[in-house]
């Protein structure tokens, strides 16, 4: 993955803000109320959550807005592709997940890739609110920020949509599936 402090070019810039323009006129029920020139102006300010955005998209995530905080006067993005973004599957937990594979370690984990693309995984909060924006991960399933009670027995939870229902459930952080990544969220 490139270097998160590295600018976008004027292109980048220019095709990611388009695409997340489009996005987010095409899913307006996400983001009821708001305004895209708001969330622009904001993201023109901030070459490092643009950044950030880039790395989301680039992932395959399709960020948009699904909220706007005003006590801190922030849009919130989300990762909302259809499946668990293809860029960021087949990897672990974490880094002491990542060490304790004896064999077939993954390349990466989930926590550092977070990290370097300048991203928080997602709670399950979060994400349950996700899944009342649509219908994400009904194929794959996506890590999700896990409480450290349960990451110290060597746990982490993931989640999924089935049968109409939202799942959480645990998985040994040392695991790693083709169909299981992770969504990040982004404040700007």
């Amino acid at each position: 993955m490139e270097d998160i402090k590295k600018q976008l070019s004027p292109d980048q810039r220019e095709e990611l803000l388009k695409t997340l323009k489009v996005r987010f006129e095409k899913n307006m029920d996400r983001h009821i109320n708001l305004e895209w020139a708001g969330v622009q102006e904001k993201l023109e300010t901030n070459a490092e959550k643009l950044r950030s955005l880039y790395e989301m998209e680039l992932t395959g995530g399709e960020p948009d807005v699904v909220s706007y905080d005003a006590e801190t006067d922030e849009f919130i993005f989300f990762d909302c592709s259809a499946e668990s973004p293809k860029g960021r599957r087949s990897v672990c937990y974490d880094r002491e997940a990542l060490e304790s594979r004896k064999q077939h370690k993954p390349e990466n984990s989930v926590m550092d890739m977070a990290a370097a693309m300048g991203i928080e995984l997602l709670t399950e909060e979060q994400y349950r609110e996700l899944q009342k924006l649509g219908n994400f991960d009904t194929k794959t399933s996506s890590w999700l920020k896990t409480p450290s009670d349960i990451r110290s027995h060597g746990g982490a939870i993931f989640g999924d949509f089935r049968y109409g229902n939202v799942f959480v459930y645990h998985n040994g952080a040392e695991s790693y599936y083709a169909g299981r990544g992770f969504r990040g969220s982004l404040r700007v």
